[in-house]
């Protein structure tokens, strides 16, 4: 992409009425764009962004067994009335709307219901399970407050996993394998490392279920983590019984704000009672199918992303998500060499297969270097007329700020 190209731009400053870090600083660097509270739209940097962590984590659920489908976002009424949670008081944050038949259909907040319903028709047997079935869907919630930026939205991608297995025993297996693959998937987005497996509450069906928490001072949520052994309990499970439970020493623990980006708890048989969702056992006898969902907001985790790892300049992607591998910064010249050296090594990336975003502006060095900055690609090419007279390119590491020299035959 040559930047000249690109129809977003840097801006100095973001909206007045955004509070959020990530989304101040994804608005100024032309990822997204701010429809109203809550509701953001992905430009193309940003999209690419997203691409990316859906991919790292569409790769670890199918590893796991996971069968991608893509339900629909409007919801039957009906559907949602075998489980109770149509009605406003149990569920507060519907988007709900008239059909011209006069029936009404709401945007689904979560798949549960609809996904069961579905699975009736594929699930008679034993030998029909174990089964996973996950998916990329856009959810609605009509969220009281939304302060946080792209970390928590009115509208948001969602992918959400849901393993149906023959028994508790089966379940089991396959909760651990998600467990497993969910810090995996956050190791891989560059979050491993301020990421916690958080016991929580685990409703009617389990003693715990377990968040994944993001250390950063924008979250919402209070854990108490041992570093050492690298878990963390949610501040509304925590209790002597739990501690002892967990084999943890309070003394231990260090209190600390985080964000959930992902979730995964067993659902027991709640739905499949409800929706008669049964499989014939070796026995010959109708047993209920067991049910556990599994969460992770791709966006979430990319807010997440932008609020622990930014510095004072502007963003610091992972390699992994980053929009692009390198930002090739071509500077005035007087002769125009510079712009045919950059050009051609900007082909020569691109023939190889690297990603670039090619600043190519008739813009000053400083706006170059801040724009670059506020963008946050992990890697800098920065050719000069100084540069050229070695044959190299200034190489700079977004992260680390630190500069080397390159020749340029050998990228």
């Amino acid at each position: 992409m040559r930047q000249s190209k690109l129809f977003t731009k840097t801006r100095k400053e973001a909206p007045k009425d955004e509070v959020a870090k990530n989304a101040q600083l994804l608005i100024r660097g032309g990822y997204i764009y701010k429809e109203m509270a809550g509701v953001y739209a992905y430009l193309p940097l940003g999209l690419r962004v997203m691409n990316k962590i859906v991919d790292v984590i569409r790769e670890e659920m199918n590893a796991i067994g996971g069968q991608e489908v893509s339900l629909t976002a409007l919801q039957d009424k009906a559907t949602w009335e075998k489980t109770g949670r149509w009605s406003d008081a149990v569920v507060d944050n519907w988007f709900k709307t008239k059909l011209r038949n006069g029936s009404e259909a709401g945007l689904a907040f979560t798949h549960e219901e609809p996904l069961t319903a579905l699975m009736k028709d594929f699930i008679s047997s034993y030998r029909n399970l174990p089964a996973a079935v996950y998916q990329f869907q856009t959810k609605f919630r009509n969220e009281e407050r939304a302060k946080s930026g792209i970390m928590r939205g009115r509208e948001f991608l969602m992918k959400d996993l849901y393993s149906f297995s023959k028994d508790e025993a089966e379940h089991a297996d396959f909760y651990e394998k998600a467990k497993a693959a969910y810090v995996r998937v956050f190791e891989r987005l560059g979050l491993g490392d301020r990421t916690y497996v958080t016991f929580a509450t685990g409703g009617s069906f389990s003693k715990f279920s377990h968040e994944f928490q993001t250390v950063t001072d924008a979250g919402e949520d209070l854990i108490y983590v041992d570093e050492e052994k690298k878990i963390a309990v949610n501040k509304e499970v925590l209790d002597d019984a739990v501690l002892k439970d967990l084999g943890l020493d309070r003394s231990k623990l260090v209190e600390k704000k985080a964000v959930e980006v992902g979730n995964i708890f067993s659902l027991g048989t709640r739905f499949s009672d409800a929706f008669e969702l049964t499989y014939v056992a070796e026995d010959g006898k109708p047993k209920p199918v067991v049910m556990g969902s599994y969460g992770i907001g791709p966006g979430r985790v990319m807010g997440a992303i932008v609020e622990t790892l930014a510095d004072d300049k502007g963003i610091v992607w992972p390699e992994s998500v980053a929009p692009f591998a390198v930002h090739l910064i071509a500077l005035d010249d007087k002769a125009g060499k510079v712009k045919v050296a950059a050009d051609a090594l900007y082909e020569k990336l691109v023939a190889k297969g690297i990603e670039v975003l090619y600043d190519d502006r008739d813009a000053r060095a400083g706006e170059k270097f801040a724009d670059s900055d506020l963008i946050g690609i992990p890697t800098r090419y920065i050719i000069s007329e100084k540069t050229l007279a070695e044959d190299s390119v200034e190489e700079k590491d977004r992260k680390t700020g630190q500069v080397k020299m390159v020749a340029i035959k050998t990228l």
